[in-house]
């Protein structure tokens, strides 16, 4: 069986295929390393969001876990929608909008000190990282299409 990683894409990892059952489209298709690097992102920005001041609850709290979410609901409705290449490619734009929008408040929340650089840095990365998987999946799309 073939091992993915969650935290560090391309290295033996902690999850099996079998192992992602919850997940229910993931186990089967061919989007586990993008969508486990989104769902880990967005898992981690909510932790880390916690921290923040009670006043940013309906503000940059609210907003930097919406859009770290919808990178893997919109990998979802990509997937559903492969049989038509512009609305798989559409989705996709999305995913990477959403994925370009949460670095954006994260370097907000590094600015207004609710984390740390030692934070920042790595989500960040983690982010660019799944914005290059998105945009290599848009450039290739019909290997990904129906």
């Amino acid at each position: 069986m073939e091992t993915w990683c969650v935290g560090d894409l391309g290295k033996k990892g902690t999850w099996r295929i079998g192992e992602l059952n919850k997940y229910r489209y993931w186990k089967k298709y061919g989007l586990i390393r993008i969508y486990q690097a989104s769902f880990e992102a967005g898992m981690e920005v909510f932790r880390i969001s916690r921290t923040f001041p009670r006043e940013e609850v309906y503000s940059l709290t609210d907003q930097i876990r919406r859009s770290s979410r919808s990178v893997s609901g919109n990998l979802a409705e990509a997937w559903r929608k492969r049989r038509y290449s512009k609305s798989f490619v559409s989705k996709l734009s999305d995913v990477e909008g959403e994925a370009a929008e949460t670095q954006v408040w994260l370097d907000y929340a590094l600015a207004c000190d609710y984390i740390s650089e030692e934070q920042h840095a790595p989500l960040f990365k983690k982010y660019d990282s799944i914005l290059g998987m998105t945009v290599t999946m848009i450039t290739n799309h019909d290997k990904w299409t129906l």
